[in-house]
């Protein structure tokens, strides 16, 4: 039987520096943290989750676990879909949930300093009070993190006009493996001093350092948009649609995508009123003011030459935040088919077709359901493999469809995840897209933040053979 008291010792000297109830150990209250919403990646049992309040507190979690060399995980909401949150046997989770304060929104420099924990809608919304407007907006909004979207440089609906996080953090505070405070970045809109660290760290997934502040650069908040849904009868005749629009130089602020599969699935799950028997469906917006009506108007008329069966205007604000609720819920209502393994391929805009077409291929060869919504204005797709949880030929059918996937989107000169980032999930494919040189200066860089391997082990970077 191994020697229990290494873990005691770590447990009392974490304990003597974090707040009352900080760390949790019993196994009924560590259960909950132990994975992610991605299926199959493996997770192993805590020694324990600590839950800190400050920085000082996440500073002397890291001291104490580079003593005794201790991985830890840091842990948002657990909504991410790469496993990348997945706990590691005998290691500390680091759930940042309890600092979740906004520290300060200014109207003047348009930024917003935040703590990880706060949840991406909440701070949307406070900053709206402001007549500000913070861009990134993943579908997981009401319960993703902001330190989260940090971790994995997540997307959302904006991003075909507005970017993704990255494009909105202008500084960082971070807690390094040692347990020293790093501040990458600025406060300032311009700034070019040294090295970008604080692009480095955001999409690091937790393997480089633990952000415990954010440098968030706002916009002034948009008028309200107007939405619109263009039904139609072929997946390529949408998707034609869409290459005109982004051609036309019409700036949309969202521009999505739904398959037949996934239309039906909502509209199951929910009564949203979307239309039957279409095989896509085209939800796009303007929130370009005075020209926005314009806007969903030339918006129409490609969509109707491209052959679309109907084409829809949202008559109000109700109308269009139903129609987006929609596409909120997509992941709830493809989980009600069946287990899912949700891919996050981009590829230009101008291989779309050639992406859909080779997914359908796929789901035929390997006899699996493939749904896919996606990002269609970036050319981000969320292609979703749909299989019987219980049937140990289909999981092994789904993940040949998974992969097959991965290596389709890899041969359009895209890539093997848009937003949701590698974490478990991908990291075998990560050398693929990256190569031998580029492989080899990322583990270089883990090595210099991390010299110990303490910071989320096993994610990202692929295994050394």
């Amino acid at each position: 039987m191994a020697d229990p008291t290494p873990d005691r010792t770590v447990l009392s000297e974490l304990a003597a520096g974090l707040h009352t109830d900080a760390v949790l150990t019993d196994p009924a209250s560590t259960e909950a943290y132990r994975h992610d919403e991605a299926a199959f990646c493996a997770s192993g049992s805590p020694l324990a989750v600590v839950r800190p309040t400050s920085t000082e507190e996440v500073q002397h979690v890291l001291r104490v676990a580079s003593a005794h060399r201790v991985p830890v995980v840091p842990q948002g909401a657990r909504s991410g879909l790469s496993g990348a949150a997945n706990a590691i046997e005998g290691g500390i989770v680091l759930s940042l949930t309890r600092m979740d304060r906004i520290l300060d929104i200014d109207p003047v420099d348009q930024v917003a300093v935040v703590e990880p924990g706060v949840l991406n809608a909440v701070l949307s919304r406070a900053v709206l009070e402001q007549g500000l407007y913070y861009p990134p907006d993943p579908s997981s909004w009401e319960l993703s993190t902001i330190g989260g979207n940090l971790a994995t440089n997540a997307g959302g609906l904006c991003c075909v006009k507005y970017g993704v996080t990255a494009d909105f953090v202008r500084g960082l505070e971070v807690v390094t493996a040692s347990g020293e405070l790093l501040r990458t970045g600025r406060r300032t809109a311009k700034g070019v001093a040294g090295y970008d660290l604080t692009r480095l760290l955001v999409g690091c997934e937790g393997t480089l350092g633990v952000i415990t502040k954010a440098t968030l650069g706002l916009r002034p908040a948009p008028e309200a948009a107007l939405t619109i849904a263009a039904a139609f009868g072929s997946v390529a005749d949408a998707l034609t649609a869409v290459t005109r629009i982004m051609a036309a130089g019409l700036q949309p602020s969202m521009c999505e995508f739904l398959d037949g599969l996934t239309v039906r699935a909502i509209q199951d799950y929910r009564d949203m009123g979307l239309p039957s028997g279409v095989q896509a469906l085209v939800l796009a917006q303007s929130d370009r003011g005075p020209r926005a009506a314009d806007d969903v108007a030339a918006m129409g008329r490609i969509c109707a030459d491209a052959g679309a069966l109907d084409v829809a205007v949202a008559s109000d604000a109700t109308e269009s935040a139903m129609l987006m609720e929609a596409r909120r819920l997509v992941h709830f209502a493809i989980e009600k088919l069946g287990a899912t393994l949700v891919d996050d391929v981009a590829v230009p805009r101008s291989r779309l077709i050639e992406l859909l077409d080779g997914i359908e291929a796929i789901a035929a060869e390997h006899r699996v359901l493939v749904s896919c919504p996606g990002h269609v204005g970036d050319g981000n797709m969320h292609p979703t493999v749909i299989f019987d949880r219980g049937d140990p030929a289909a999981v092994e059918r789904a993940h040949r469809a998974f992969d097959a996937i991965m290596e389709l989107g890899l041969a359009l000169d895209g890539t093997i995840t848009g937003e949701h980032g590698v974490g478990v999930l991908k990291r075998d494919w990560l050398a693929t897209e990256l190569g031998e040189l580029s492989t080899r200066i990322h583990r270089d860089i883990k090595a210099v933040f991390d010299p110990l391997g303490i910071l989320n082990p096993g994610k990202v970077l692929p295994e050394q053979r």
